[in-house]
């Protein structure tokens, strides 16, 4: 079969897609990545692209909307009957307008059962819309003993000041305005009830408020909630460190921003480099006894953080979600802890550093797992298992 991929300005997205793109390759399927961000990039220029697609692309394989993200793309896929291929990495309430005018041969795949729900609710138009867990690359370089890590305890990734996020809410309902008041409420029952999927708080904040719950104006809403998504992650991101750190463990972190964090002055936090690219990240990640993992509030979903993680031979230290518990085993293969409970991870965590043999064998066993159904050759099979299932395309 023949692919087309894309490169666009998220830095781990074209990991992924090169990931795709050479497990395709290896199949024998032909593919071809087009760099939307310079499109004279030499290999993957825009040229070389059209060439490609004089041979119709049987799909065309796209992370958060790059690739279908406007008219010239969807009238290109739908005129030569190719499959768009849509990969969320994230909720879908930021593809709103991508999901309401899609390519006529279209699969959609979301990283949270929760947000399969919410696409078949609210945009009932997509018949083909599938759960995809996220996906780890295989480690190919030496294994690190447990006892000689570097690192007690990493965290990898960005962290705000969970109320700079109030600003771009700013800029579409003002602060004085009802609806900025409904978003705060909306902020406050998601901090306080953290089991809630997104769409639930939505929906309890406007019952309480007496205010319509019609399909239209609850995607109104939706649409606008990234600012307190970004305000909740960010909120139980700090926390989690904080406690951490408070305990008097040591917690390394990569990423931007935790110059900002209440404990950046602690001799307990240790800010190792402000943005690195992904495949840099694995070697930090295979340096700690422990990853810790903070869900990006996807209560029935996955986070390649994880399964990066465990192919690393890493403890996989992270918050609940149903899928997890469903797929993994607390103290076996992964590491839990509660955000509602969080005075006890440092407990967790000093528990697994201090016993080394239990360790050992829960990294070993959570290696096994992951390798053998979270990697990118089982998201590969997925794809074109779907294909084949929705289109019969093969």
């Amino acid at each position: 079969m023949r692919f087309v991929l894309f490169y666009e300005a998220t830095e781990s997205f074209n990991y992924f897609t090169d990931e795709i793109a050479k497990e395709l390759s290896g199949r024998g399927h032909d593919t071809f990545i087009l760099d939307l961000i310079d499109p004279s990039n030499p290999s993957h220029s825009m040229n070389d692209f059209m060439t490609f697609c004089a041979q119709k692309p049987d799909a065309a394989i796209c992370f958060d909307r790059a690739g279908i993200h406007n008219d010239t793309f969807i009238q290109l896929w739908d005129s030569l009957g190719t499959v768009a291929v849509h990969i969320l990495m994230d909720h879908p309430l930021r593809f709103h307008p991508t999901m309401e005018h899609t390519p006529q041969r279209y699969i959609q795949f979301c990283p949270d059962e929760e947000h399969v729900r919410y696409v078949q609710k609210y945009f009932p138009h997509i018949k083909n819309i599938e759960f995809l867990a996220h996906a780890g690359t295989p480690d190919v370089k030496p294994v690190i003993p447990y006892e000689d890590k570097k690192y007690d305890i990493l965290f990898s990734g960005t962290y705000y000041v969970p109320e700079s996020m109030f600003s771009d809410l700013e800029k579409v309902f003002p602060k004085s305005s009802p609806m900025y008041g409904i978003y705060m409420q909306i902020g406050s029952d998601l901090t306080a009830h953290t089991d809630k999927p997104l769409i639930q708080s939505v929906l309890d904040v406007l019952d309480a408020n007496h205010m319509p719950l019609s399909d239209s104006a609850v995607k109104t809403i939706m649409r606008n909630m990234t600012p307190i998504d970004w305000m909740v992650r960010m909120y139980y991101r700090g926390k989690a460190v904080q406690v951490l750190v408070d305990a008097g463990l040591p917690v390394h972190v990569l990423g931007r921003g935790w110059e900002n964090h209440p404990s950046a002055s602690s001799a307990n936090l240790h800010i190792l480099s402000d943005r690195i690219g992904l495949a840099e990240t694995f070697d930090y990640m295979r340096d700690a006894r422990i990853n810790l993992n903070v869900m990006p509030w996807f209560k029935e979903g996955t986070h390649d953080r994880i399964f990066n993680t465990m192919l690393r031979r890493s403890i996989c230290l992270t918050d609940l979600s149903i899928w997890i518990n469903e797929h993994f085993q607390d103290g076996k293969d992964i590491v839990l802890y509660d955000l509602n409970r969080l005075d006890q991870l440092p407990q967790i965590a000093e528990y697994w550093l201090s016993h080394p043999d239990q360790a050992k064998e829960l990294l070993e066993n959570a290696y096994a797992k992951t390798a053998a159904d979270y990697t990118w050759a089982n998201c590969v099979d997925t794809i074109l298992e779907s294909l084949e299932r929705c289109y019969h395309v093969k």
